[in-house]
């Protein structure tokens, strides 16, 4: 496999080699789904979920298991936009033979027009298909006939499952729940990064997915593997690390996975070994920078009391009690009722995370450059 310029990825998996630990997490993952078990794994944005589903994907394609299918599906704002979704990773990977597949699309998804190409470098096939409105229930059970005719092993991950409570149409919960339980042999991993709205879809009584699952959640990768996993690609380039700074640089963080790889990322293309904090800093300083114009667009959208809690919550950097007398006294923030009122809005919207131990803003590099403002 290729080796990479910068082992330090911001985005997608290349190999167990430029992946940092998660042995227990992909063991128990690897189990569950060996095992017949249906998974939730919850994390917050940006700590890594997507990155460990694609690992368990690699560790389990080495043992052949069998099929693995992985599907995003935050920008999805109804069912239309799911089934479609969900069609389009499904079609071509459960059949190799194209006229196979082509009979079993015509005879078994009818609702379905899909629109066939093939990938000019490797040569797949590759779908794209349109959904009348109104037919997306029937696509939807014709997608999972398929699966199911196809008896062949599979795996499939749904990212940002808990979209589908946003959907304009209220039972697709229970819709999908109907459907999964007749695919035996096919399992389901449900990520998510609202951990209290997922943990509600899988362990509310009142609700279809009850105690259907695994439940599963992952947070910071452990300090010192995170060093040794960064110090040992720095000292293949004859580079040093040093370790306080690189805890250092943990803890501005709290281990958050996306921040500290962006960081190492630029400091490793920068070619110079890291011995003092100023150089961590200086990088984040750079990608605050190049982020500012779209926090300042951001911060446009918000009422002048969200914006004054939102500086106030980057600034203590974790807010426990939100309507202590104390914090709206020390930021002169208007009465408790307004408060809650622009907390709800910017907890609706992601802005602010609520974590356990406290109120907190998502974007940490957003964070910091909010927090220099007070």
């Amino acid at each position: 496999m290729k080796t990479l310029n910068n082992p330090f990825l911001v985005f997608g998996y290349h190999s167990p080699a430029y992946f940092c630990n998660r042995e227990k997490e992909t063991r128990e993952i690897v189990d569950a789904l060996q095992n017949g078990r249906n998974l939730t794994l919850t994390a917050p944005r940006r700590i890594g979920k997507t990155g460990l589903i694609h690992h368990v994907f690699h560790e389990l394609s080495q043992q052949y298991f069998g099929r693995m299918i992985y599907m995003d599906i935050f920008p999805t704002s109804s069912l239309n936009d799911f089934t479609r979704i969900f069609a389009e990773a499904v079609l071509g990977v459960l059949d190799s033979d194209i006229q196979r597949l082509i009979s079993k699309i015509g005879t078994v998804i009818k609702s379905l027009r899909p629109v066939m190409r093939f990938d000019p470098i490797t040569g797949n096939p590759e779908f794209s298909v349109d959904i009348e409105p109104g037919r997306e229930e029937a696509t939807l059970k014709d997608v999972f006939t398929y699966l199911a005719s196809s008896e062949k092993q599979c795996i499939i991950a749904i990212d940002e499952f808990q979209q589908i409570v946003e959907y304009r149409e209220k039972r697709v919960e229970a819709l999908l729940r109907s459907y999964i339980q007749f695919v035996p042999n096919v399992r389901f991993i449900f990520a998510g990064s609202r951990q209290r709205l997922m943990q509600e879809l899988f362990t509310s009584s009142k609700r279809p997915f009850y105690q259907s699952t695994q439940l599963m959640s992952i947070g910071a990768i452990e300090k010192t593997q995170y060093y040794h996993f960064a110090y040992t690609f720095f000292k293949d380039k004859k580079m040093d690390l040093k370790e306080n700074v690189f805890n250092e640089l943990y803890d501005v963080f709290e281990g958050h996975t996306w921040y500290i790889q962006s960081v190492l990322n630029r400091l490793y293309g920068y070619g110079e070994s890291v011995t003092e904090s100023a150089q961590f800093f200086a990088a984040i300083d750079k990608l605050i920078a190049e982020y500012e114009y779209a926090y300042q667009n951001l911060l446009s959208a918000y009422t002048s009391t969200a914006v004054k809690l939102l500086k106030a919550i980057a600034k203590e950097g974790c807010v426990k009690a939100i309507n202590a007398g104390r914090f709206i006294a020390k930021y002169d923030l208007k009465a408790a009722s307004s408060v809650n009122t622009a907390l709800a809005k910017l907890l609706k919207n992601e802005v602010v995370y609520k974590s356990e131990k406290g109120y907190i803003v998502y974007d940490r590099l957003m964070a910091i450059w909010l927090s220099r403002q007070l």
